[in-house]
Parts: C-alpha cells; sequence; structure tokens
C-alpha cells in the first residue's frame, strides 16, 4: 500500500471511529512521523523548462555536462542529484548507441605536455540531402583539444591538407608532430614535402589500429554524434556553414570533462605560449610505424 493510500486509511478511521492520529497509524502499522511528513521540496518549474530547453538545444549532452552549464554558465544553485532527478523524470536520457566490441590489445599514447606539440588530422565522410557525398578534414591539438579547422569539401586531395594546415600554421605556428593513418592523401608526396620544409615529424600509426591515434578518434565521434548526426544538410554551404558553427561551439563553449570541465579555449589560454609561433630548427626525421610508400 502506497503512502498517500495509507494517509487516506488513517483520515477514514479518525472520522469514523472518533480515533486519535496516533491510535490509527497504529491499527494499520502506519509510523506517524511518515504520516505526519509535509513535502518541503522547492518549486521547479523554472529549473525543469530550461533544463528542457538545454536538452533540446544539445541532445546529446547527458545530465552531468547540463547540469555543469547551468550550474557554471547559468549561476542556477543547484547540485548534479536534482537535475539527474528532473532530467529522469522528463526523460531527458541520450539513447546509447552500442559500437561492435572488437578485441585487441591497446598501445598507450605518451600524452604532449605543450600546444602545438602534437597534432592529430583524419578524414571523415557524410552526405547531402541529394545523396551526393562529401568529406571532412579534421584537425585537433592533442593537449588542448581545440580543433583548429575542419575543412568540408567533396574532395580533399594532399595538396589541399597542406593549404589547411599552412592556413592553421599561420596564426598557431607549425606543430612538431603530426600524427595520421595511412591514407593516400597523407602518405603522398605534398604532405611528406610540406613536413620537410617546416621541419614537422610525420608519424604513421599502424594500418588497421585506428587507437594509436586515440585524440583525433575521440574528437571524430564526439562530431558525428552531435553534428553530423544531429543535422541534415542541403548544400555544401549548408554543411560548411552548419560544422563551422558546431566547431567554434566545441572550442569555446562545449565543457570537456578531461580538462577538468573547461572548453578547449580556456585550457589553451592557460599557457602563455600558446600565440607564440613555433621556429624549427631545421629538417626532421620522418618516423614510420608501417611502410606507407611514400613517394
Amino acid at each position: 500500500m502506497t503512502t498517500t493510500a495509507r494517509r487516506a486509511v488513517v483520515a477514514f478511521l479518525q472520522e469514523s471511529y472518533e480515533l486519535s492520529q496516533r491510535r490509527a497509524c497504529a491499527a494499520i502499522g502506519f509510523v506517524r512521523s511518515t504520516c505526519r511528513y509535509l513535502c518541503r521540496r522547492r518549486d521547479d518549474v523554472r529549473l525543469r523548462q530550461r533544463l528542457k530547453e538545454l536538452a533540446q538545444k544539445r541532445p546529446r549532452f547527458g545530465y552531468r555536462r547540463l547540469w555543469w552549464t547551468l550550474r557554471k554558465r547559468e549561476h542556477f544553485r543547484v547540485n548534479h542529484k536534482r537535475v539527474h532527478r528532473i532530467y529522469r523524470e522528463e526523460g531527458l536520457q541520450v539513447r546509447r548507441r552500442r559500437r561492435k566490441r572488437v578485441s585487441m590489445v591497446r598501445q598507450p599514447m605518451v600524452a604532449p605536455t605543450q600546444p602545438n606539440e602534437r597534432w592529430s588530422i583524419d578524414f571523415m565522410r557524410d552526405t547531402l540531402g541529394d545523396a551526393k557525398a562529401f568529406r571532412t578534414f579534421n584537425v585537433v591539438d592533442d593537449l588542448t583539444r581545440e580543433c583548429p579547422a575542419i575543412e568540408v569539401a567533396k574532395s580533399i586531395p594532399g595538396a589541399r591538407v597542406v593549404r589547411v594546415l599552412e592556413r592553421i600554421a599561420v596564426n598557431r605556428g607549425y606543430p612538431k608532430r603530426v600524427v595520421a593513418d595511412n591514407g593516400p592523401e597523407l602518405t603522398g608526396q605534398a604532405l611528406d614535402e610540406w613536413a620537410y620544409r617546416n621541419g614537422v615529424a610525420l608519424h604513421f600509426i599502424t594500418p588497421g589500429r585506428p587507437v594509436e591515434n586515440a585524440y583525433i578518434e575521440s574528437f571524430n565521434g564526439k562530431f558525428r554524434d552531435e553534428c553530423l548526426n544531429e543535422h541534415w544538410f542541403s548544400t555544401l554551404d549548408d554543411a560548411r556553414r552548419t560544422i563551422e558553427e558546431w566547431r567554434r561551439d566545441y572550442n569555446d563553449e562545449r565543457p570537456h570533462s578531461s580538462l577538468g570541465d573547461l572548453t578547449p579555449a580556456e585550457y589553451a589560454a592557460q599557457f602563455a605560449n600558446l600565440q607564440a609561433p613555433s621556429a624549427p630548427s631545421g629538417p626532421q626525421t620522418l618516423e614510420v610505424n608501417s611502410s606507407p610508400g611514400l613517394s
């Protein structure tokens, strides 16, 4: 029997048999403190409405990241347990997308210690509303998790990859190392010459082992989950505009749990030498884990 039903029985006994509350509770084995308890829960209307608005705007955020946004960005005085209760009551849970489990031996990566020490690069693919495919070329700073550029085009050959990296280097300087897979655009002559000319070491992962490029793979998962899967692109210009807006939001607004709930831009601002362009000392030896057949 629920608490509400027991209270109704107590009230019936008191009224029908002129019993005191103490004797009515004793008759049905109901604790008086529970019978007399009055709910002191605060009004959650404003919090509930704002939580639903944030969840609709960012449908792939879980309750912890929504709670962080409410508390740090919008200054709600609320703890995570209260947000979690409302989050569940409103049915805002994020649908978990399960991945196929693959047995593998993971090799740890040595984490960078300075911005611009190591960049990770990779390609992704998606389609427009007319079913025509386009590609994105993603660049991530492994320390700050910043994404300085996402190039969107129907075709991104090695020469275009070099132009994107050169454009980033104008403002940030050249990295010491670039981690990439063994795609033909990345193992060709264009990127090889650019790296040699600017003193950048290229590190190619073992073929078929994307876990060795974990930083960009983690970024790709967020990019796919929060942007590509959530939008329908009518044209290539529409895709470029939407993806650029997401990239700026990712860098400047989205909290990153591995950075202590700071945004990548806030974390990067802690390093005074971030804006100082690196001065390459000269050509470095090309570092290759596999044999991609550089031309």
